[in-house]
């Protein structure tokens, strides 16, 4: 083996937003090595090599002489022809050790680039069997001793006359990789704030007509006062809306930080060239014609990445509508939508242009405010994770909005979104629920997650993120978070003038697992002394259609101060002889007194909208135009405040079995490739994790398989085994409850006729112990491209597809995941005890359900994993069917690289 193989061509992310190609060293990179030296400072040298009087040539041919075994470099480049910018070299010094060291351009020190070199270097050696790295570093080189003592990786340092000695294992450490995290959300951060807080922008393809997406840009920057100098380039227009135009990017005389890209798709990859010459920091490309479009497309969108990858540029879309910043230090509305949205705390990200428009729109006329928009398009670039980890540093954002399209890397995802959200609620709409990928699944585990809808659903809920169904329920839940507190507790009272729309309302908060109680005698009293006798004061609060502006100000003071209410709603029907307004202004004076922080929300059943006395500068009060709306925002919001009052630890997959052991089994199967384990594979995997297997015979013929039976139990479970005979349930391939050896061997002969007669080979059959009792569970796992390991639990045996009954979790499963995955189940009460059956062994299925999470997760290569039916009885737990398919894992990404930036060498 030699390093080669450990080692992959990325991009990566500086400190500063930008990006370096890294690859590894060449025997022709001579000559980039010698510029790169050559570039140094004398001081720089000096640290580097101990003295500033370096023969370049001799030490650049040296550099590169590096043959995978032995040693191996990495070289840093960037900008078009490539410069470079950095070099890592690593050379064996002794059994399992090795030497490093590394070189950074002066104009490129403290942005990282020598812990992401390090980085990748402890992971390709440590593949190699290099367990210990070791440096030595002349004292005054302060810069190189700061990167080993931050790096996260167990530094240990030797001071001798006049260096330095610094030692460390290479194996990649917990606190390591928190660190090499960190750095690269500061750096996706500081990218994104390099595009929305630009000192200069240039409109390319600006037009003289107000009307087209290049004049509409251009104009609305001028229209934001976008605080900063605007370009308009254009190179048949010397004059665009009254200011001076430029024909291309080059010819403006001052820096561009930010370049606006509106031209024919054709166009843009010789733009963006243009403007990676120039200079320029980011990109928004707007024109669509990319990967959307097909295979010439989808070349075209990969050469303009390559352009922005090489220069460091950062890019948003293409197929984009721009991006917003309403802070008044920046003002700009680089968009070409028709209104700028109001000032506020939300930071919303769309990856559908058209939805932009109408979600700018949509948060004007309800009164919300936007601290930044962006539209993200294709995500060629910067994505969804990138916005959330600046969003998470933005001190004017309290609030997330997502609308997704697709997922670049959602276990990255999970993790900042996790973090996030314990701070800054995150609400998300994703389009595509389709099924299609499940027809083509095989075992029922991958039928059940390969909708990546059900594992979507699992991402966001372990990681707080608030998933609604529509664009409406969105702007429903964001009206509340933006301008309530989270309610602390599920219930709910229910203020009203018409009994009607409080019994829906009523019903929503049911639905939706909120409890609308009865009040306190003390509160009932206090509402009985002003109101009406006909006036219902349990829970709804019914006033009648006479209730005045001033009854729903002294109810509302009255209910909100009982303790057994958590949330309030307050519905207005319109009789003759009350004016919405008057009530309006009634409802946001008792909100502004309110005796403690409780979410009030309103229903305002009339035609004219929302009243404006619901909005002043101190206190806003969201409204909604039926009553189910604010139920089901509520709902939404307590599911946050539970999923904030777990413990927030995550439980890591225990080792329970011999991991050593089976990742040897697994990859002595493998150079047989791609395939389903024998059922005696499968269930020896299982066994050495812990996980208890019902006692199993195999039997090549129908006579073995009599003979076996003869001993086994008084009644036995024959089921046949062969390559396509998958559920074995549906193609008769399982007969329960045979005895003796007579019986057996007869069924066994005719079952194996009519499946070879229906064309599936009989390669043996399998001969179990029959259960007397127990509850069936279906306990799987599915390693997902993107989303990594996906355990799944359910109804068992022959009903799991037909009740739909699953729980879903992305690994690490821990046990406190384990058992709310099974009380998840509508079948749950099956294993507690239903209609006074006995309970079953609800830990030890907790129990099997870690075990196989680790497992799938441990070991990679298990591609599907499924035991169906696990049968769980009073007093143990046993997996009766179970089968494997094994397949080479997915390569993990380096350390700080980039999703979607590998290049295979």
């Amino acid at each position: 083996m030699v390093f080669e193989a450990s080692l992959q061509e990325s991009d990566v992310v500086l400190r500063d937003g930008s990006t370096l190609h890294l690859r590894p060293v060449r025997g022709d990179d001579t000559s980039l090595i010698r510029q790169l030296l050559e570039e140094l400072s004398d001081s720089s040298r000096a640290t580097r090599f101990f003295s500033a009087a370096v023969d370049l040539d001799r030490t650049a041919e040296l550099l590169v002489q590096v043959d995978g075994e032995h040693s191996f470099g990495l070289l840093a480049l960037q900008g078009s022809p490539p410069s470079p910018v950095a070099h890592g070299l690593c050379v064996r010094s002794g059994p399992g050790r090795a030497e490093v060291a590394f070189t950074v351009a002066d104009s490129f020190q403290g942005m990282g680039i020598a812990s992401i070199l390090l980085g990748q270097m402890a992971t390709a050696a440590s593949g190699m069997g290099i367990a210990m790295f070791e440096a030595t570093v002349l004292p005054e080189n302060s810069a190189m001793l700061d990167v080993f003592a931050k790096s996260g990786f167990s530094v240990h340092t030797t001071s001798e006359p006049g260096t330095v000695t610094v030692e460390f294992p290479t194996e990649i450490t917990p606190d390591a990789i928190r660190r090499f995290e960190d750095r690269e959300e500061k750096a996706a951060a500081a990218a994104v704030g390099a595009i929305l807080s630009p000192s200069s922008i240039a409109v390319i393809g600006a037009n003289r007509h107000r009307g087209t997406i290049g004049g509409e840009i251009f104009h609305n920057l001028l229209l934001s006062e976008f605080n900063g100098p605007v370009y308009p380039v254009n190179p048949s227009a010397p004059v665009i809306q009254s200011v001076p135009g430029y024909p291309d990017i080059k010819s403006i005389p001052g820096p561009v930080d930010l370049a606006v890209i509106s031209v024919p798709a054709a166009r843009v990859v010789a733009v963006a060239s243009e403007c990676a010459e120039k200079g320029v920091k980011a990109l928004v490309v707007i024109s669509a014609g990319f990967s959307e479009e097909g295979p010439e497309g989808r070349l075209r969108q990969a050469e303009l990445t390559r352009i922005c990858s090489e220069s460091g540029m950062r890019l948003v879309g293409p197929n984009c509508m721009g991006a917003i910043n309403t802070s008044p230090e920046v003002r700009m509305n680089a968009t070409f939508a028709p209104t700028m949205p109001w000032p506020g705390t939300i930071g919303f990200l769309s990856q559908s242009g058209a939805l932009g428009l109408a979600i700018i729109e949509s948060t004007r006329s309800l009164g919300l405010g936007l601290s930044s928009f962006i539209s993200v398009g294709n995500k060629a670039d910067i994505s969804g994770n990138d916005l959330l980890s600046y969003w998470d540093r933005d001190p004017r954002t309290d609030l997330i909005a997502l609308y997704l399209e697709s997922f670049g890397n959602p276990r990255k995802f999970a993790k900042i979104a996790a973090r996030v959200a314990h701070k800054k609620p995150i609400v998300a709409v994703r389009s595509g629920r389709g099924k299609a990928g499940a027809r083509a699944a095989a075992s029922h585990t991958a039928s059940l997650v390969a909708t990546s809808d059900a594992t979507v659903d699992a991402l966001f809920r372990q990681t707080g993120v608030l998933r609604t169904e529509t664009l409406s329920d969105m702007f429903d839940l964001l009206s509340l978070l933006a301008t309530q507190p989270l309610p602390k507790g599920s219930r709910v009272g229910i203020i009203t003038n018409a009994g009607g729309p409080a019994i829906l309302c009523a019903d929503a908060c049911e639905a939706n697992s909120l409890q609308v109680v009865e009040l306190s005698e003390g509160s009932r009293r206090a509402l009985r002394a002003f109101l009406p006798a006909e006036a219902a004061t349990g829970n709804p609060v019914d006033m009648i259609a006479s209730a005045s502006a001033a009854d729903y100000q002294r109810a509302i003071e009255v209910v909100a101060e009982d303790p057994s209410v958590d949330s309030l709603i307050v519905i207005f029907t319109p009789p003759l002889v009350t004016r919405p307004e008057d009530v309006a202004e009634a409802i946001r004076k008792a909100a502004g007194s309110l005796p403690r922080p409780i979410p009030l929300l309103t229903v305002f059943m009339t035609t004219a909208g929302v009243p404006a006395q619901l909005r002043s500068a101190t206190v806003q009060v969201p409204s909604y135009p039926f009553p189910e709306n604010p139920a089901r925002a509520l709902a939404a919001a307590y599911r946050l405040t539970r999923w904030r009052q777990r413990p927030q630890t995550t439980e890591p997959s225990r080792i329970y079995g011999d991991q050593v052991q089976v990742a040897a089994e697994l990859s002595t199967w493998l150079r047989q490739g791609e395939h389903w384990l024998t059922a005696s594979e499968t269930n020896a995997v299982l066994s050495a994790y812990g996980i208890p297997v019902l006692s199993t015979k195999e039997a090549a013929t129908a006579e073995d398989a009599g003979r076996l039976a003869r001993d086994l139990a008084p009644q036995v479970v024959l089921k046949a085994m062969g390559k396509t005979i998958i559920h074995k349930t549906e193609l008769g391939a399982v007969r329960l409850g045979l005895r003796g050896q007579e019986q057996v061997t007869q069924a066994a002969t005719e079952m194996a006729a009519r499946l070879e007669a229906s064309g599936h080979a009989v390669e043996g059959f399998l001969i179990q112990p029959q259960l007397e009792h127990g509850v069936e569970l279906l306990i799987g796992a599915v390693r997902d491209p993107q989303f990594g390991t996906v355990i799944a639990c359910g109804a068992g045996g022959t009903a799991v597809e037909l009740l739909h009954d699953t729980a879903i979790r992305l690994a690490p499963v821990g046990p406190r995941d384990a058992r709310e995955m099974l009380e998840e189940l509508t079948t749950y009460p099956l294993l507690n005890g239903f209609r006074g059956a006995p309970k079953v062994d609800v830990d030890a299925a907790v129990d099997v359900l870690c075990r196989l999470a680790a497992l799938a997760e441990l070991h990679p290569t298990l591609a599907e994993i499924e035991c169906n039916p696990v049968t769980v009885t009073p007093t143990n737990v046993f997996v009766v069917d179970s089968r494997a398919r094994l397949a080479p894992a997915q390569q993990d990404l380096p350390v700080g690289a980039k999703r979607g930036s590998i290049r295979l060498p």
